[in-house]
């Protein structure tokens, strides 16, 4: 007891001779600035998780964490939330995010684009079906996932060779595990996937039916962050976006250093993973206006959305410029 008295008593002295610091008012926080990004395990997240493994982040001067999800709904839901501050989306989700009252977001950062080369999406074809090509699809049953890029990607297919979607059926399967066991089962008669489902299915017999080759710039994900974040940490997307930037070009450098991480993110199936390459990744891009006005279009005509939104409500380009 006299021990805490003193003690107390010692305090109050050296108080009265010294120089009293300034109040501290609010919480203390951390030098490093934070951001949390919502992910799913596709190959579009390999960027993260270079950087994660390489240090990128630490170097940037930024802390950032996974958030990982396993479906669209969930990542949605993990933002609107602020479990997450970011994610890796597309712009349908953006657009249709952006028109609802209750939350803004804008997409910071392209994170992968289909090239003539390397596909994001294929429609393929039931195993023991018939199809061979897009010219026999009339009265086919394709399993799609409604409302989104998938949907919206296989209008756009379609069209563009000259079929008439209004003579196919749409199936709505929004998981895509159960569309690849609809489509290798011929309970689908043809299906939209991306890698490495797609690949897998390909391997066991399912006949390619098209791809991005047909119109590379319609396949694009990016990385969006609500509204809210950027305009309060502006410099912690700013130091995000510098260490993904690191790791798209360490990875396109050399992408065979990184296939370990390829198939562990991202579910490669075992009968791929000697396979299945890394794909190339865009550095410091951002989608242009005609890809956002051609999605808007898209939903304007589903009647997702009423009017359309200018370039600036849906991609802040402050980052790339």
């Amino acid at each position: 007891m006299h021990r805490i008295v003193y003690a107390l008593l010692l305090a109050v002295l050296s108080a009265g001779c010294a120089v009293s610091p300034a109040p501290v008012s609010g919480p203390i926080v951390s030098s490093t600035p934070e951001l949390r990004i919502a992910l799913l395990p596709i190959t579009d997240s390999v960027p993260f998780y270079v950087a994660q493994e390489e240090g990128f982040f630490r170097s940037a001067g930024v802390t950032a964490t996974a958030v990982p999800v396993s479906s669209a709904a969930e990542r949605s839901t993990v933002v609107q939330t602020a479990v997450a501050d970011c994610e890796l989306t597309d712009l349908h989700g953006v657009i249709l995010t952006n028109v609802s009252p209750a939350m803004s977001m804008r997409v910071i950062a392209t994170a992968r684009q289909a090239t003539a080369e390397q596909p994001l999406f294929y429609l393929l074809g039931a195993p023991d079906g018939n199809l061979t090509d897009l010219a026999q699809l009339a009265g086919a049953n394709i399993g799609i996932s409604e409302n989104t890029i998938i949907d919206y990607w296989n209008d756009r297919i379609l069209a563009t060779a000259g079929v008439d979607t209004a003579r196919i059926t749409r199936t709505n399967v929004p998981q895509l595990p159960v569309r690849l066991e609809l489509l290798m089962n011929n309970q689908l008669d043809a299906a939209v996937l991306p890698d490495p489902l797609a690949a897998l299915a390909r391997l066991q017999g399912a006949p390619l039916l098209a791809d991005d080759t047909l119109r590379p710039d319609i396949a694009v994900s990016v990385l969006a962050c609500r509204s809210d974040f950027i305009a309060a940490k502006p410099d912690a997307v700013r130091r995000f976006l510098t260490a993904w930037d690191r790791a798209v070009q360490a990875i396109n450098a050399d992408p065979a250093a990184y296939r370990n991480i390829l198939i562990q993110q991202t579910r490669v199936p075992e009968p791929l993973q000697d396979r299945y390459d890394m794909p190339p990744f865009p550095v410091a891009q951002i989608p242009d206006a005609a890809q956002v006005a051609d999605v808007m279009e898209w939903l304007q005509a589903k009647g997702l959305i009423e009017t359309a939104l200018d370039y600036a409500a849906v991609v802040d380009d402050s980052f790339r410029r």
